[in-house]
């Protein structure tokens, strides 16, 4: 379809403006902002942090008091049967009783809870920086895309200006009549590239609105930021990525764990205090009793739950071992991946990029002199085509790994 590239200008053009007229530009620090801010699972985990803080005074606290009333020395034989007073040992008696468990069970369920708001704690910090690099990530993407685009509007002009250069050597003797096609058809083949990045940015755009909301139809301002990729800082501090933090935390849970399990062969005791009344005749009276926890069989009881627990400790530091081997894993792939990209990157920039554009120069003065045919240009020009999108791409592939290297290894140090 003649100037259908046009049609793709025009429909970004007006998003943009549309963006323009109900939000500001979205710059690459204000939509880690906003994803932060409109989290619906940072909500979660903020509540989940709540609930936990809101257990640790209860944990250590005694049990509720009970009230109790009964009738002592009922009589349900003889001739006082059925009479409440008439023997004097019949008394009906209301009171009070309170467990008080032993100092070191409710000292550990406070560390038990204390414990679960470090692990909810260290949950969201791995949940943050994932919205953190997944939006990132969106950015870079959206960002990339529109390069392309700028990239293809400006081909557009470039094949304007070859389609003139073409009437005129046709014109002057010096071409063939059937070139006056190619660059229509390098058109079409440029609008196809377009129509497919853009619908790459409409489903780019798309994804960034699941994480910024309504922004994500601003215009994006700014450039990306420049990450620095520090393999020594990385290594140095990766245990304290959240993911191994929210370890430590489990283990100081189970550790409390286990203490709550020795605890319980130490001995709870209570209390009970009542007034007992009698008939008019007799006197009233009051009575106290304690009561005490006799674990006598700690090796059927308590032992076992002490080794399940501690069997829960080895578990959780199997686990950090292997999430460390990952994470360390996955580290020198990305540190590899991106020393790769840099260099090629580099060299794409200093060396492919300049040939490139010299063999499409040297194809276009050999057909302006008569000495080659159109086909030539076309096919330098391609190639040049290719390379100035592949840079485009390894730019993009690159601030990517640098991106998910800050946010998953470098801004949990800071």
């Amino acid at each position: 379809m003649p100037h259908r590239w046009m049609f793709w200008v025009l429909q970004l053009s007006w998003v943009g403006l549309a963006g323009v007229v109900h939000a500001a530009p979205l710059s690459f620090n204000t939509a880690l902002d906003l994803a932060e801010r409109l989290s619906s699972s940072l909500v979660a985990n903020a509540a989940e942090i709540g609930a936990e803080q809101s257990s640790i005074l209860p944990a250590g606290a005694l049990p509720d008091p009970k009230l109790f009333a009964g009738i002592d020395n009922y009589p349900v034989s003889g001739v006082d049967r059925w009479h409440i007073n008439s023997d004097f040992m019949t008394m009906q008696k209301i009171g009070v009783m309170q467990e008080f468990p032993n100092s070191a069970k409710r000292q550990a369920r406070v560390e038990v809870a204390t414990a679960s708001v470090g692990i909810a704690e260290a949950q969201r910090q791995v949940e943050r920086l994932k919205v953190r690099r997944e939006t990132a990530l969106a950015w870079l993407n959206r960002y990339y895309l529109e390069r392309k685009i700028s990239l293809i509007d400006e081909l557009d002009r470039e094949n304007m200006i070859l389609a003139d250069a073409v009437k005129a050597q046709i014109a002057g003797g010096r071409g063939q009549v059937a070139d006056n096609l190619m660059p229509k058809q390098e058109a079409a083949q440029l609008a196809d590239r377009r129509d497919d990045l853009a619908r790459d940015w409409a489903k780019a755009k798309s994804n960034l609105r699941r994480l910024v909301g309504a922004e994500a139809d601003a215009p994006l301002v700014g450039d990306p930021p420049s990450l620095t990729v520090d393999p020594k800082y990385f290594r140095q501090h990766l245990h304290q990525h959240p993911e191994l933090q929210a370890f430590a935390a489990e283990t100081r849970k189970a550790e409390a764990e286990v203490h709550e399990a020795d605890s319980m062969k130490k001995s709870d005791w209570g209390a009970e205090l009542a007034f007992q009344r009698r008939s008019p005749q007799f006197d009233n009276m009051i009575s106290v009793q304690f009561t005490f926890d006799l674990p006598i069989s700690p090796s059927t009881r308590q032992d076992p739950l002490i080794a399940a627990k501690q069997q829960e400790l080895a578990r959780i530091d199997a686990e950090r071992e292997d999430m460390l081997r990952e994470h360390t894993n996955d580290l020198d792939d990305s540190l590899a991946d991106y020393e790769a990209l840099s260099r090629q990157l580099n060299r794409a920039n200093q060396t492919v990029l300049s040939l490139a554009q010299e063999k499409v120069d040297l194809q276009y003065a050999s057909y302006k002199a008569g000495n080659s045919d159109l086909t030539n240009v076309l096919a330098a020009r391609r190639e040049l085509i290719d390379q100035r999108l592949r840079v485009i791409d390894l730019e993009n592939q690159r601030d990517a790994i640098a991106a998910q290297l800050h946010f998953t290894y470098g801004e949990t140090a800071q």
